[in-house]
């Protein structure tokens, strides 16, 4: 095993990592930007290294600055966590070449896997059922062919990347053009490749995840699936394990498809593939996800394994010490994405000082973290501040567990998606398992904009009740706090704020 580890990220996963080596008795070495000087990840490693500006292109996006800070410390191997460089096969080959392991996936199967029009047919020759769509296209005459053929509505996306963009939807011929410029240019700043292509949309699916686990001596196996179907703009909000859709003979299909492609790719280490499943339970490949899953957790607590040790021990050359026989799923879990965003305000990114900080505890609460009281949270990255995983035996008591932590946080200072969770946990809908892709966007942002729009006093004027109704139900507060800082589920997420500012 390594003796020491560069972890290139920052935030939550840091933390993460940091606390895995640090059970494996591994030294940990973040690295961290201008603005990330007094981060949590930083706090948490065994040393910590500069290595550049605040904008993540300077920073945690910069291989060169990355690889000198390994050299440095001599670390042995790279963590790279989620987003940033953790699928670039670029990066992935700068660490071998500097005699560096990188924890992950090898470049050639991250460069099959990061480009979708090439993972789209690796899927096909794997025997693995996908979305009917079409190779990547040159020009808007390619596609306007291909369209036909593929058949309306479909979505147009661009063969780099992920997070849903260079994605557009188009439902008729005549908004194929202007979709398909605006997803080729949004393509090209997000990704630096323009290439697109077409695929037929699949009409209100739910999003299932399997992850994989292989090492360098032949050993392929999925750890189970994760429901992900509550998201908005194609960024998940909420997953969980199981399915509470799948039935045993569907979930063995697709776990063997996974396993599939997989092999196909010549993958080790952990990643996930993606599938979308319609109503009559039929599952098309979506994509791979080279890299370790921010909820992973979900996982590891329905396996019982911890999926970043497993992660190193694979990138030190170990076998995996079990086979897919040897599993079993034990008992629920449920992941919901704690984000620095305004949920009424079409979920907008909130940036500011954390004036209170105070998570969840008790049974079956995981609380996965990567900020502390008085830390400003930066503009500059990604919003999600911690993760929230409960586990019990049933999904209602997931659900039930889910609500009394919502109630117990303590934040002030920005605005947050637990408003959303404080709702979305009690609707019937959600609670039966009623789900797709597009709940949020019926359920959630429709009603926001038809309440502002139709009648803006009676929504504040319900915002209000809704305020004064959480400050009611308010826990005791701990001895020695301060009862006036206590605030309820809405106030936490700016409420007052934004009425003030409107009214």
């Amino acid at each position: 095993m390594f003796r020491k580890v560069l972890i290139a990220n920052r935030g939550e996963i840091a933390c993460r990592i940091a606390r895995a080596c640090r059970d494996a008795g591994i030294r940990s070495v973040a690295v961290y930007s201008e603005a990330d000087r007094d981060g949590l990840h930083v706090r948490l490693a065994d040393e910590a290294h500069l290595i550049g500006p605040a904008p993540s292109s300077a920073s945690y996006l910069s291989i060169p600055a990355i690889l000198e800070a390994a050299k440095k410390s001599g670390a042995e191997a790279v963590h790279p966590g989620y987003g940033f460089l953790s699928e670039n096969a670029g990066f992935a080959t700068a660490c071998h070449e500097q005699g560096l392991a990188f924890v992950g996936p090898p470049p050639a199967a991250l460069a099959l896997m990061g480009d979708k029009a090439r993972a789209r047919a690796a899927a096909i020759a794997a025997g693995v059922p996908v979305v009917p769509g079409s190779p990547p296209l040159e020009t808007l005459a390619d596609a306007e062919r291909e369209a036909a053929r593929v058949g309306y509505p479909l979505l147009v996306k661009a063969t780099a990347g992920g997070g849903g963009k260079g994605m557009r939807r188009v439902s008729r011929r005549e908004e194929l053009p202007s979709a398909f410029e605006q997803a080729r240019s949004e393509a090209q700043s997000s990704f630096g490749d323009p290439s697109v292509f077409v695929e037929k949309y699949v009409e209100r699916p739910r999003h299932i995840e399997f992850q994989v686990l292989g090492d360098g001596h032949g050993t392929v196996l999925h750890l189970f699936e994760r429901e992900c179907s509550i998201q908005r703009r194609h960024q998940k909000l909420v997953e969980e394990a199981p399915s509470p859709f799948l039935d045993e003979t569907l979930r063995g299909r697709m776990g063997e498809a996974a396993i599939a492609l997989a092999r196909a790719a010549g993958y080790e280490n952990a990643g996930t593939v993606e599938f979308l499943v319609d109503a009559d339970r039929n599952f098309y490949f979506l994509e791979m996800n080279a890299r370790l899953q921010v909820e992973h957790p979900v996982t590891e607590l329905v396996a019982g394994l911890d999926l970043v040790l497993l992660q190193l021990a694979v990138a030190a050359g170990e076998k995996i010490p079990f086979s897919q026989g040897d599993l079993t799923p034990r008992g629920w879990a449920m992941e919901l994405r704690i984000v620095a965003e305004d949920p009424f305000q079409n979920f907008l990114p909130s940036a500011g000082v954390l004036t209170v900080y105070r998570p969840p505890e008790g049974p079956g609460i995981r609380h996965d973290g990567g900020v502390f009281q008085g830390q400003r949270v930066s503009p500059h990255y990604d919003p999600l501040i911690a993760k929230l995983i409960v586990s019990g035996e049933s999904r209602a008591q997931c659900i039930s567990r889910a609500k009394r932590a919502i109630r117990e946080y303590r934040i002030q200072g920005i605005s947050t998606t637990l408003p959303f969770f404080e709702r979305l946990l009690s609707d019937p809908r959600f609670v039966t398992g009623e789900i797709d892709v597009g709940f949020v966007d019926r359920h959630w942002m429709e009603e926001m904009a038809s309440r502002t729009s139709q009648s803006p006093e009676l929504f504040l004027a319900a915002l209000a009740a809704a305020a004064a109704a959480s400050e009611e139900r308010e826990p005791v507060p701990d001895a020695g706090e301060d009862a006036s800082r206590v605030s309820s589920p809405w106030k936490l997420a700016g409420r007052s704020e934004m009425m003030r500012g409107r009214s």
